[in-house]
């Protein structure tokens, strides 16, 4: 039977147990995740229980990616403070628990920016990854007050020998620069072109490659097609 609202933490770790799936597991951690269940169950799972930030907290505090993949989902964004945030994105070493922990948290906190600066700046290259990809919604969608030529400074010193996580948040800047600034789209993109970072990422059919001058290109087609 599966949790409903007004849950307690043993009904949701005993339905996360339930859905444990041996071969989604063996998937998940080909790519650094240590979980086993479906995704749109597990989305199931946290439409059911609703909004509940206590329930999130203990969810979080019990360190399983499943229960705290329904924490992520079923918390308040706005209701954490900096410090909060700033202790789980460190605590967050699952790269399916970081991804949405940005996503789909800290975008929405009124703390984003703070956090983004903050993060920027950080020894841990997985703190400064987040740092990155929060740098990259920026770029997106409110680009104003950026050093978008002093990103890109950045990127081409430090991209090629970046971490793999670091590596890849950067990455996405580089690219995301280049689709939303045409001013400065020749750069990103040669500046791909010269450092060939993920150049030879396999990438599956109908899929965009994360290599920058690829993505760059297919991107502003899109754009420029819609």
């Amino acid at each position: 039977m599966s949790v409903r609202s007004g849950a307690v933490l043993g009904d949701v770790l005993a339905e996360l147990a339930a859905l444990e799936d041996p071969r989604v597991r063996a998937v998940n951690e080909r790519h650094g995740d240590d979980h086993g269940v479906n995704l749109t169950k597990l989305r199931a799972v946290a439409k059911n229980v609703g909004t509940d930030p206590a329930l999130a907290a203990e969810l979080w505090d019990t360190g399983g990616t499943a229960a705290r993949l329904v924490a992520i989902l079923i918390g308040r964004p706005r209701e954490y403070t900096a410090a909060d945030l700033d202790a789980m994105i460190r605590d967050a070493r699952v790269p399916k628990v970081h991804d949405w922990l940005i996503s789909y948290v800290v975008k929405k906190s009124r703390h984003a920016e703070e956090l983004r600066v903050s993060w920027l700046a950080d020894d841990d290259p997985v703190v400064a990854s987040a740092g990155w990809a929060l740098t990259s919604d920026r770029v997106a969608k409110n680009p104003d007050g950026l050093d978008l030529p002093g990103l890109l400074d950045t990127i081409e010193a430090e991209l090629k020998d970046a971490p793999d996580r670091l590596q890849w948040s950067m990455n996405e800047c580089l690219a995301t620069i280049g689709i939303h600034d045409g001013a400065l789209r020749a750069r990103a993109m040669a500046i791909g072109e010269r450092l060939g970072v993920l150049k030879d990422y396999p990438t599956p059919p109908g899929c965009t490659s994360p290599y920058a001058p690829l993505w760059i290109a297919e991107l502003v087609r899109r754009r420029e097609q819609a």
